[in-house]
């Protein structure tokens, strides 16, 4: 094996341990939001805020993350973001008010960085397979924060760890992660990091770009559902009369079926022509997922949990995948996914707060199952739109 495979190989598995990361500090905390909640002596309202802290971060990060890179470089940037990531998960578990908003604010601000610049390095080192490894990493993500929402509540019940320790868990894949990215530093040259994106004559900005904009709502809306779901489905499925420890098993058993359309989707839509298709076939399946949480009967809400896992596994690793396809080059991904996972988590982070405020207002979980439908149906659009073909900066078809 000659060196550059040996390199080749590092980076792959560099790039999976902090996808790993992405999402398992985040999924952890759902099935646990009752431990908080009484912990802390908080209400639902401000619980759901806790879930929604990371979503913020990463609105305000993701426009900065490009620039960050620009200064430091891509490899550098990220191993930042992995030590934030770990101080973050330690301070969060400290058991106090203020902990567990600051920490839970760190976490937000380590994923956002891998969030914006693994879809950029993924583009700038493997320009050829760009949807193969669209797949490996997201598919990587998933599986952990499937991990994430099933272990939470054994490690804190069976094992009596207690929710903090059973948070504090996670910090020792985010230092698995630092020491595996350490071969990437070896390498790190600021000129391989994001380059501004120049403006051509007649293209316009990025922000003036109706596809752009389409991505955008795309990976927002997707979010939106998958951030809401995380955070309140144990509650809801509880609500049926469902305990909590089955509850956060089966949100998790829910991301371990989204694996494989997490896998296939970019695959096959990196061969077709356009993606409107499976933006469509992925909002019918969410749907019928949605209407299933309505049910009481048991058999109905395992089926619904399973075709909201196979539409949020196709409509993530698709939201990521377009940030590559729709754009001709790593600076322009950069850019690009840095306006969409910005705007986009604006729209997320507003959703387990306003979840949490209806149960809190209506003491029912019907009014946000209905909101939770509207979006899907919005998603769907935006999905049509940013499925068409083309360049955001380019009017090349």
């Amino acid at each position: 094996m000659n060196n550059q495979m040996k390199r080749r190989i590092l980076l792959v598995l560099g790039i999976v341990f902090v996808a790993f990361n992405l999402r398992p500090a985040i999924t952890s905390v759902g099935p646990l939001i009752g431990w908080i909640r009484a912990d802390l002596d908080i209400s639902n309202g401000t619980a759901g805020f806790l879930t929604t802290l990371p979503l913020i971060a990463f609105a305000l990060l993701s426009l900065a993350a490009p620039q960050l890179s620009r200064k430091w470089g891509n490899e550098l940037t990220i191993f930042a973001g992995l030590i934030i990531l770990a101080s973050g998960i330690l301070i969060r578990s400290t058991g106090t008010i203020l902990g567990a908003f600051f920490g839970t604010s760190l976490v937000g601000i380590g994923i956002a960085i891998g969030n914006v610049l693994l879809p950029v390095i993924v583009k700038e080192k493997f320009p050829e397979k760009v949807g193969l490894m669209t797949s490996i990493y997201t598919t990587s993500m998933a599986t952990f924060a499937a991990v994430g929402s099933g272990v939470s509540i054994p490690l804190a019940e069976e094992l009596h760890l207690g929710w903090k320790s059973s948070l504090a868990f996670w910090v020792l894949f985010a230092i698995s992660a630092i020491f595996i990215w350490l071969p990437q530093l070896k390498r790190h040259n600021k000129r391989s990091s994001v380059q501004p994106v120049p403006t051509v004559t007649g293209q316009g900005s990025l922000w003036r770009s109706p596809l752009a904009w389409q991505v955008t709502f795309f990976m927002g809306l997707q979010s939106f559902l998958f951030y809401c779901t995380v955070a309140w489905l144990p509650a809801i499925l509880q609500s049926h009369g469902i305990n909590e420890g089955l509850a956060g098993w089966l949100v998790s058993i829910m991301q371990f079926i989204s694996l494989p359309t997490t896998f296939i989707t970019p695959v096959l839509a990196n061969r077709l022509p356009h993606q409107k298709g499976i933006a469509i076939i992925i909002g019918i399946i969410q749907l019928a997922g949605i209407l299933g949480l309505f049910a009481s009967e048991t058999p109905i809400l395992i089926i619904s949990i399973a075709l909201n896992g196979i539409a949020q596994g196709a409509s993530i690793s698709l939201a990521l995948l377009l940030l590559g396809m729709r754009t001709a080059n790593a600076g322009e991904a950069a850019n690009l996914s840095g306006m969409s996972q910005s705007v986009g988590y604006v729209l997320a982070a507003i959703g387990p707060i306003l979840l949490g405020f209806l149960f809190d207002w209506t003491h029912s979980w019907s009014s946000s199952l209905v909101l939770l439908l509207l979006v899907t149906i919005l998603m769907t659009f935006a999905g049509i739109g940013a499925g068409r073909k083309g360049y955001v900066l380019s009017s090349k078809k």
